[in-house]
């Protein structure tokens, strides 16, 4: 293993132990040459999936590309990186075990969706107005209130989901009051 400091090639492992989830050896390693520490990670390779774009064309199933999505999703929110992590695990798992060489993405991006929702409501709302690409505030909304327990307000006995403040109406002006609707 090269050293990420002075790429000297021999480099010895001090210590080797399991990541929280199993699936994972973390590896201590130092540089022989330099004498500084890094940290590596091994990981099963798994057979490559192939996603299959709105458009027809295929891509290799990118477990780096599905980690940072999420992460920038997660940008400024309290969601540990160890929570990422096991929630990339998780959606990476559900993708293999399909058995399928070729995936729709449209189904990764909803396991996001889904994984997201149950971490961060923000987190969520955030991807899914990239993802689900809003045409407008009215869409938007709905998904916001879809991503909210419907089960608690259907045994409290509302029809509806409680109204998300802060927002404003469709038919508000930008810039302008809307205290005398109150």
């Amino acid at each position: 293993m090269k050293c990420p400091y002075c790429h000297h090639e021999d480099t010895q492992v001090t210590d080797s132990r399991l990541a929280a989830d199993g699936e994972v050896v973390k590896r201590r390693r130092q540089c022989k040459n330099c004498k500084r520490r890094f940290t590596t990670f091994e990981r099963i390779e798994r057979i490559g999936v192939s996603l299959v774009k709105r458009d027809g064309r295929r891509e290799e199933y990118s477990r780096e590309k599905l980690r940072q999505g999420m992460a920038l999703a997660l940008t400024k929110r309290k969601v540990s990186a160890d929570q990422l992590e096991a929630a990339v695990n998780d959606i990476e798992a559900q993708l293999f075990n399909l058995g399928a060489s070729e995936v729709p993405s449209t189904q990764v991006g909803e396991l996001v969706m889904q994984k997201l929702r149950d971490l961060d409501e923000v987190a969520y709302i955030r991807y899914a107005s990239v993802y689900r690409n809003f045409a407008d505030l009215e869409e938007m909304r709905e998904a916001m209130y879809g991503s909210q327990d419907q089960g608690a307000a259907v045994e409290a006995g509302e029809d509806a989901p409680p109204k998300v403040t802060g927002l404003p109406e469709a038919n508000d002006t930008p810039g302008k009051s809307n205290k005398a609707k109150a």
